[in-house]
């Protein structure tokens, strides 16, 4: 670096932490930002994965609706994009708590989500709502049952949202509303853009595993190889999806999972040789949230090894990304996050030519 000035080596400095961090994965250096210009795709579309029908006479209290009918439930809706030449595994993308496909799209502040970045790096990319949430229905059939005096107020589901002041401390913007962690990446200043993604939450309400479960080893089956992307609530359904059936899952990526599989409890069989990346953010061990379920990830990590398994526990803290939020992939670093973690998947779950 002989003949640069500090301010010089202070504005190159970003560009060359994610050049260092690919260097040693082993893939190219590349700039985090994709280079600038038109998004060229092969195609997009969307579809639904699952479901089942329900018939029911309470789907409606409202006269110009008639209340018996049947719908459709349990299925996942998913929307994609397939670069020109794909030459990397297709990533199925899955949000968690009290959100939807939203998660991965256009951060709250205007930069590019996870969803446009791994398309430029070549990766078909597949975005899920959940069964029961977003643009996958949900059922009112219960509600609807209670309003029309036809069930006990006690059989109502259990239904939630998240209001962003103890949400606050969920997502770690800060140790509790309104107070922020020092060098905090997520963007407050866009903060109105964000609480408006949040929505009701069915998923207790839901059998276990979830709906999605399945629908997502359908998905992976038909996609014949894919690296299932989770995060938060929906940290240990790929993990679920492996144990229900291995067959197309490539690679596990669970970002900041509410859980990891229990070694006490779970059979590890369905990991061995499965290469598997648990990642979480910065101030973890200061959330009295978050550090226990660190801590057991960690305790499944070993275990999972020891069983034969390819399993890695990444802190980005200790990569040199600071200041990340439980919202990782919105934070003002986040293409930093998705260029290292494309680099991971590139060397862990290359498609085999």
């Amino acid at each position: 670096m002989a003949g640069l000035s500090v301010p010089t080596l202070r504005r190159a400095w970003p560009s060359l932490r994610a050049a260092t961090i690919l260097l040693f994965l082993g893939g190219a250096a590349a700039a985090a930002e994709p280079a600038p210009g038109p998004l060229t795709i092969a195609e997009q579309g969307s579809f639904f994965v699952g479901g089942r029908d329900v018939q029911s006479d309470t789907l409606s209290t409202l006269p110009a609706y008639a209340p018996s009918g049947t719908i459709s439930v349990d299925q996942i809706y998913v929307r994609y994009q397939n670069p020109v030449g794909p030459s990397r595994p297709p990533l199925v993308l899955i949000h968690g708590c009290c959100l939807t496909g939203k998660t991965w799209e256009t951060t709250p502040d205007g930069r590019m989500g996870w969803d446009e970045f791994f398309v430029r790096r070549g990766f078909p990319t597949y975005v899920i709502d959940q069964a029961w949430r977003g643009r996958s229905a949900a059922s009112p059939a219960q509600i609807d049952a209670v309003k029309m005096g036809r069930a006990e107020p006690n059989t109502l589901p259990a239904v939630f949202s998240a209001g962003r002041e103890p949400a606050w401390a969920i997502f770690r913007f800060g140790p509790e509303y309104p107070k922020v962690f020092p060098g905090m990446q997520f963007p407050l200043e866009a903060q109105a853009e964000f609480w408006k993604q949040m929505v009701p939450d069915w998923s207790a309400a839901l059998p276990v595993p979830n709906p999605t479960v399945p629908a997502l080893s359908e998905l992976a089956k038909r996609l014949k190889g894919a690296v299932l992307v989770s995060h938060s609530q929906s940290g240990i359904y790929p993990f679920q999806t492996a144990a229900l059936d291995r067959t197309g899952i490539r690679a596990i990526v669970a970002i900041e999972p509410a859980a990891c599989p229990d070694p006490a409890k779970d059979d590890l069989a369905p990991y061995k040789d499965l290469p598997i990346l648990v990642l979480f953010g910065d101030y973890v061990d200061a959330s009295p949230r978050w550090a226990p379920r660190l801590k057991q990830c960690r305790g499944f990590v070993a275990a999972a090894n020891a069983a034969g398994g390819r399993a890695e526990l990444i802190l980005l803290p200790e990569i040199g990304i600071h200041g990340n939020s439980h919202m990782l992939m919105q934070d003002k670093n986040s293409l930093d996050i998705a260029d290292w973690l494309a680099g991971w998947i590139e060397k862990r779950a290359a498609v085999k030519s």
